[in-house]
């Protein structure tokens, strides 16, 4: 790194960038639509990728160490492999709705959702012990449209 190198200052800018700018520089430096996630993510995320290109990214035996590491911490669950980690908001993140005027607080943790001091695998789950009634979860907590635009 040089005294000339724009990265640092491009990864300041970060910080007081407008969200919807941040979605633009998803778009160009991801080449796909930014995730539903907070400001904080996208701000961490784009930071990691614009050094990636500029000082190019993991090693191939780094790569593979942490698949290895990541076997052993979802036991060989194809599931659990299958889920992708960035669509799922970041755990300790709060997903709040409003159901029939109650309240509900669900808290996302590592393993899946907390509600009310419970365990759950699955949104769909907590949307039908709110409801009563077969939901996706996802579309329940307004993190997927009901319709997608494809």
């Amino acid at each position: 790194m040089t005294t000339h190198d724009p990265i640092p200052s491009r990864l300041a800018a970060l910080k007081t960038t407008p969200t919807l700018d941040l979605k633009a520089q998803w778009r160009d430096l991801f080449e796909t639509e930014p995730p539903p996630f907070n400001r904080r993510y996208l701000e961490s995320r784009l930071a990691y990728r614009i050094q990636e290109l500029a000082y190019g990214g993991l090693k191939s035996q780094t790569v593979k160490r942490l698949e290895a590491l990541g076997e052993q911490l979802d036991g060989g669950n194809i599931t659990t492999r299958r889920i992708r980690a960035d669509l799922k908001p970041i755990a300790g993140t709060r997903l709040i709705r409003d159901w029939q005027g109650v309240e509900h607080i669900v808290t996302v943790t590592q393993d899946g959702f907390d509600f009310q001091g419970r365990p759950y695998q699955s949104l769909s789950a907590i949307a039908r012990a709110i409801t009563g009634t077969r939901w996706n979860g996802w579309v329940f907590f307004g993190l997927k449209n009901h319709r997608r635009t494809a």
